[in-house]
């Protein structure tokens, strides 16, 4: 008799080990339940550009750090917009994450007069991920590339010379207006799906001018394709010692790129905690921060608090240049 009850107890007890990874919740890598399947990972500009690059490094470290795979799916259109709705109507369980900021979480409120997604409310900002200026550039062959030069030159003809941007209302778009506003010039604006195509036909001389994220047109401008004449941050960057900042000529002058991974409203706390985790830890290892550097771009880890701080505040300064610039929102 008491054989029997021992047996009963030890097939009990292999019973609850057998059931147990059934009954509870997969686990991760390091105790964290998130992720156990693939993820996507949303950009709203075309595969090409400085956000593409930048955004496929992260999901590279974060798939070798987590063993799972992000997927970036390339949801090009209206600067950002269509990108971001997209995640803001996906299920909040961290597996459709993607590219926020500055584009589709800032500007795009006083770009267009109705999106279908609210900027703040309709997300959850997880972390910021890197910041990079802006940087100008000249077709080869135009007549000088010297900033001072050229605004005298679009003041002279004003309307004659165009610069090309990733989209209307992206960063780029308000480089080229408040250049046009602070300086009394009028530069027409070229706007293109992405950042990629805007920079093939500055190459091929379609348009004079290109104001496109640093990364883009670091290597066009290091191996003389195109000249830069101007970088959109305070002071000159390591990178381009001898371009000058558009402050020099133009006091006050500043606008940089930033971009936050952002998921849909609602996401659980835990989660967005365990993401946010993730995310520190890529844009921590060294690799990630060099390659980042050799593009132009600073890695930018954040708390969630701190990156939802940081876009309203960049709403209460840049909506204001906007108005200032002229842009106006466009759609109804």
């Amino acid at each position: 008799m008491p054989l029997s009850i021992d047996r009963r107890r030890a097939l009990a007890l292999l019973g609850s080990f057998v059931a147990a990874p059934w009954l509870a919740p997969r686990v991760g890598r390091a105790g964290e339940s998130w992720p156990i399947r693939s993820v996507k990972y949303v950009n709203g500009f075309p595969a090409g550009g400085a956000t593409d690059t930048l955004s496929r490094l992260i999901c590279q470290k974060m798939s070798e750090l987590s063993g799972q795979t992000f997927v970036v799916e390339n949801k090009a259109g209206a600067g950002g917009v269509l990108g971001a709705d997209s995640i803001a109507k996906a299920p909040a369980d961290g597996y459709t994450v993607g590219l926020g900021g500055i584009a589709s979480n800032v500007l795009a409120i006083g770009s267009y007069a109705k999106l279908p997604y609210h900027p703040r409310e309709d997300f959850t900002f997880i972390s910021g991920m890197w910041q990079l200026p802006n940087i100008l550039t000249a077709k080869k062959d135009l007549f000088s590339a010297d900033l001072k030069e050229l605004l005298a030159a679009f003041k002279k003809e004003p309307g004659k010379y165009t610069y090309a941007s990733a989209g209307f209302g992206t960063t780029l778009h308000l480089s080229g207006e408040m250049m046009n506003s602070m300086a009394g010039v009028q530069v027409r604006h070229v706007p293109y799906r992405g950042a990629a195509p805007a920079l093939n036909d500055l190459l091929g001389g379609n348009v004079d001018l290109l104001f496109d994220n640093l990364p883009g047109s670091l290597p066009s401008v290091r191996s003389g394709a195109i000249r830069p004449v101007a970088v959109t941050a305070k002071q000159r960057l390591k990178e381009l010692p001898d371009v000058p900042a558009m402050a020099e000529l133009l006091p006050g002058y500043e606008i940089t790129s930033w971009a936050a991974l952002v998921g849909p409203a609602n996401m659980p706390p835990d989660l967005v905690a365990q993401i946010n985790a993730l995310t520190a830890k890529a844009l921590n290892d060294p690799w990630l921060q060099q390659r980042y550097a050799d593009l132009g771009a600073t890695t930018w880890p954040t708390t969630p608090q701190e990156v939802t701080a940081y876009r309203d505040s960049e709403e209460a300064r840049l909506l204001p240049i906007m108005k200032a610039a002229g842009i106006k929102p466009e759609g109804g």
